[in-house]
């Protein structure tokens, strides 16, 4: 007899009891379960619609990073970043996540201040309880809330709003300075077969707002990128993790790519991206049309995460050969008490050739899948959040 099968076999029976007892019990509280698949998950891209929230997806973010200067020469990046999901398909063990809140909203915020070389973030979650931060997400214009962090649009400008404890607030107006691009197939792209999210970007806007940092307040020119995706996808094997890239060039091109990674660690074929001229027009990369290969790695202190550091991006057949070195190597994030990850996202530089000419410019790098906790994740330290996070900061300083 083999006790393992047996003893296996024993708790997958005692979890579908459990499964079916629960089942019934959370539907009379949270309600049936939404399946978020609609027969719209390949439509394309419409825009100014699709700039606003969603009710039949599972998952959306809109999410901006960027890269400024204060009139007195202080220099900094930012990512601003607000999600929003659905929970009807998401469980911990037997426990649907949705008898706890549906849908959940959840918010990052970097600064990477280059001349005091220090990166800091904030993140937070709410699912409008009694304790949350108020949220809001708009459905029918672009309006965005958590707490007194927000996102809106003012004629063709975005406006942003986020803040960090008390001593931090960024307030900038961006504004679009080439047409929208539509990542992918008219804006589907693909991660894997059948399992797409829509996904378009403003690749370049101009930057203007106020720094308060302890009191001061610093005004500051720059540039700024937006993506936006939503959808219903499930993970596979093809989506265990990515390096998503997205670079500003002093000639005025952009280029988007992103390599997935399977759980070999390999790239997929579903990797892509997107190239964009001075003019605004541009054209969707394959998995085949471009290289990303790691200069050196970086060991993290926090999480013991090592991830890549430096990288050669490569485009053989546009004469693309681009050098991206981050600004400063730590800018991980913890958000295991929001989004449940940790993840490395920072401000880079470029320096490179195409066809031949010198070029520089601007990046940000996100690296996910290089810790692997979410895989542990847990339903306490999901529903403690930050306030979990605030205490393990305390007691590791």
């Amino acid at each position: 007899m083999n006790f393992g099968s047996s003893l296996e076999s024993l708790f997958n029976d005692a979890r579908r009891v459990a499964e079916d007892l629960v089942g019934p019990l959370v539907e009379a509280i949270a309600g049936e379960p939404a399946p978020l698949r609609n027969g719209t998950e390949f439509n394309e891209v419409e825009l100014p619609r699709d700039l606003a929230a969603h009710s039949h997806v599972q998952t959306e973010w809109w999410y901006y990073t960027g890269h400024a200067t204060t009139a007195k020469g202080r220099e900094f990046g930012f990512e601003l970043v607000f999600f929003k999901r659905r929970t009807d398909l998401d469980s911990f063990s037997i426990v649907p996540l949705r008898l706890f809140g549906n849908p959940f909203y959840f918010a990052h915020f970097a600064v990477t201040d280059l001349n005091r070389e220090k990166f800091r973030y904030c993140h937070r979650k709410s699912a409008n309880g009694p304790f949350d931060f108020p949220a809001f997400m708009s459905e029918s214009h672009y309006y965005l809330r958590l707490g007194d962090w927000s996102i809106r649009q003012a004629g063709d400008s975005h406006v942003l709003r986020a803040t960090i404890d008390d001593d931090l607030i960024f307030e900038a107006t961006l504004t679009p300075q080439k047409p929208v691009v539509l990542n992918g197939r008219n804006g589907v792209s693909f991660k894997d077969s059948g399992e797409a999210s829509r996904y378009f970007s403003y690749t370049r806007l101009a930057l203007e707002g106020d720094l308060t940092i302890g009191g001061e307040t610093a005004h500051f020119h720059g540039s700024a990128w937006m993506d936006r995706e939503f959808g219903t996808w499930a993970p596979t094997e093809n989506q265990k993790g990515w390096d998503w890239f997205s670079v500003q060039l002093d000639d005025n091109s952009e280029v988007m790519c992103y390599q997935l990674r399977n759980g070999k660690n390999e790239p997929s074929s579903f990797s892509s991206g997107t190239v964009i001229d001075p003019a605004g027009s541009y054209d969707v990369l394959t998995s085949g049309d471009f290289s990303i290969d790691p200069l050196g790695k970086w060991k993290s202190a926090v999480s013991g995460a090592e991830y890549p550091s430096g990288w050669k991006l490569r485009m053989p057949d546009r004469k693309i050969d681009l050098e991206i070195t981050p600004t400063m190597l730590d800018q991980e994030l913890d958000t295991r008490g929001t989004t449940m990850i940790v993840y490395w996202e920072g401000s880079c530089r470029v320096k490179g050739t195409i066809d031949g000419r010198d070029v520089t410019g601007r990046a940000y790098v996100e690296l996910v899948g290089y810790d692997r906790s979410h895989e542990e994740a847990n339903l306490a330290r999901f529903l403690m959040g930050t306030s979990l996070d605030f205490v393990n900061r305390i007691f590791t300083k």
